[in-house]
């Protein structure tokens, strides 16, 4: 300290200049204290920030104005990607509701976490496995952590099958994880389970028979009643389900804003197609649940326009409640401390391809919206548009360590924060992400028989498997009907070609590109099940 250097030197000086030393050393000492003191006080000003992790339901990537649809009027949404980033080349890692959602839990891949609808992989996820799940780990650092809306999916003490049992048991299996809990299954109509259990103003919410109140308003009403409820000092963690905008049911449409979409021409896209699509491979022509669907609700413009003009209006209602979130922020003074991640679980097809439904690997079912605001933001890094390869593993690694905890060696996604505050160097940033489709409708009407194994290989040899997986890079897309002999290849130069209209896998000009894609979806297959 300053006052050290006086006693090394008053032997030097005369009497006169050693008081003058003494002053000036303890006015040293004492503004070194003052920045000291300034350091600390910086430092217990940085606190972990709060997070809110909302998901919408079955909401395809380019189903608001962010992504170029104005039509579908969402001026909350939009506002938060004017503010923040916006990515343009995010993907599922799996495009169906229930593994989508441990994915984006747990931070692992289908074929890692196994928690899917059909055999072989239709497990439970498993207490340890839920205990390496972002919301777990943050609740045991201190964060105040809640769940609204769907789940989803079932934890059971250990893995067991089917993945989809009649009993969920949230409190019992999910309690220690979260303090504040307002959730069901699948829909809210047979009850939510909630807690705590002595909160009036939940039960209110969720009152059975309660009128003028929709699905998705009461989701946003328990949303910020968490907030209502949070300790000033306390970080907290919030995943928002939505259950909209899943269905097209008149009961799951907030009929008064459908006015505004009423007689609405909703934009249609080029690759929508009217009755079947011949271009199809056979196996998903003959054995995918979304080709005969599509014939029930998509494949004419007045079915398309009809479905469409729903959807808007339940996103638009998910919409105003990202509005009410927001200025409840603002209201206590939190925004500024907290990040806001946006996204889905799967996209639709809402007739691209000649397809209704999802999972299978073409862009409306397995490109993602992602919109990441982050009230603390710095003015050179936000906001903007973000052309990283982002995958929906890459939730649970990032949302751990905005928390400013590691990781754990479980989650095989990214930490994508270098990529938010641009210090990630790019040339270490991953060529492409990976994705599968191990969905099969016949074996999801099986799923409750003892003997689903044996099935899933009848299947398998009658060659009526169209599971797949494959990459996306910067440029193209490329998977594979890995089950059917013999196996059924596509690629797409997304470049040139992003409504995959143009199969290039038969192209001897693209035979290079097809084999180094066929390569590297096995190498990362082999990494993601090791």
């Amino acid at each position: 300290m300053p006052g050290t250097y006086i006693i090394l030197i008053q032997g030097v000086f005369s009497s006169s200049e050693r008081s003058l030393l003494k002053w000036i050393s303890k006015f040293l000492f004492l503004l070194l204290l003052v920045l000291y003191s300034a350091g600390l006080s910086a430092q217990t000003a940085e606190r972990p920030p709060n997070i809110i992790f909302l998901m919408t339901d079955d909401q395809r990537w380019d189903n608001m104005g962010a992504y170029g649809k104005p039509e579908f009027n969402t001026p909350n949404i939009d506002k938060l990607s004017e503010e923040g980033i916006t990515f343009d080349k995010a993907y599922y890692a799996v495009a169906i509701c229930m593994p989508s959602r441990v994915t984006m839990m747990t931070g692992r891949h289908i074929s890692s976490h196994r928690v899917g609808f059909v055999a072989p992989n239709d497990y439970t996820l498993s207490q340890a496995d839920f205990a390496k799940s972002y919301p777990a780990m943050l609740k045991n650092a201190g964060y105040r952590t809640g769940f609204i809306g769907k789940v989803g999916f079932t934890v059971t003490e250990e893995a067991t099958r089917p993945s989809t049992p009649k009993e969920h048991h949230y409190k019992k299996q999910m309690g220690e994880m979260f303090d504040f809990f307002a959730g069901s299954e699948t829909h809210d109509r047979n009850g939510i389970v909630m807690w705590p259990k002595d909160d009036q103003k939940l039960q209110e919410i969720y009152k059975e028979g309660r009128q003028n109140s929709g699905r998705t308003l009461r989701t946003g009403e328990a949303m910020l009643h968490f907030l209502d409820t949070q300790p000033k000092e306390q970080p907290f963690c919030l995943s928002v389900s939505f259950y909209a905008v899943k269905h097209d049911n008149d009961r799951d449409v907030y009929w008064p804003h459908y006015k505004q979409f009423e007689d609405a021409q909703m934009s249609v896209p080029e690759n929508w197609v009217e009755g079947g699509n011949p271009d199809l491979p056979v196996v998903v022509k003959e054995n995918a649940r979304g080709v005969y669907l599509h014939k029930q609700r998509s494949s004419t413009p007045e079915l398309y326009q009809r479905l469409v003009r729903r959807f808007a209006t339940q996103g638009y209602t998910v919409d105003e409640q990202v509005g009410l979130l927001v200025e409840k922020l603002k209201e206590k003074g939190i925004l500024e401390n907290t990040v806001i991640i946006y996204t889905s679980d799967n996209g639709r097809f809402h007739g691209s391809h000649g397809l209704f439904d999802k999972a299978l690997l073409y862009e409306e079912s397995i490109k993602a919206p992602l919109i990441v605001y982050d009230g603390r933001k710095r003015a050179s890094t936000f906001p903007r548009r973000e052309d990283a390869l982002i995958s929906s593993v890459d939730m649970a690694p990032t949302i751990v360590s905005m928390a400013g905890l590691e990781p754990p060696a479980s989650m095989q996604g990214r930490d994508i924060s270098g990529i938010l505050n641009k210090t990630q160097d790019m040339s270490q940033w991953r060529d492409a992400v990976f994705m599968e489709d191990l969905f099969l409708v016949d074996m999801f009407q099986e799923r409750y028989k003892n003997n689903v194994d044996e099935i899933n290989q009848n299947l398998i040899d009658a060659n009526k498997s169209y599971r797949a997986r494959g990459v996306r890079t910067e440029r193209y897309k490329y998977f594979v009907y890995y089950e059917h002999d013999p196996k059924i290849e596509e690629l797409y130069d997304l470049e040139n070609d992003p409504m995959e209209q143009n199969n290039l896998a038969g192209n001897t000009e693209y035979s290079d590109v097809l084999k180094n894609l066929r390569k590297l979806t096995e190498e990362i297959y082999l990494e993601v099940v090791r």
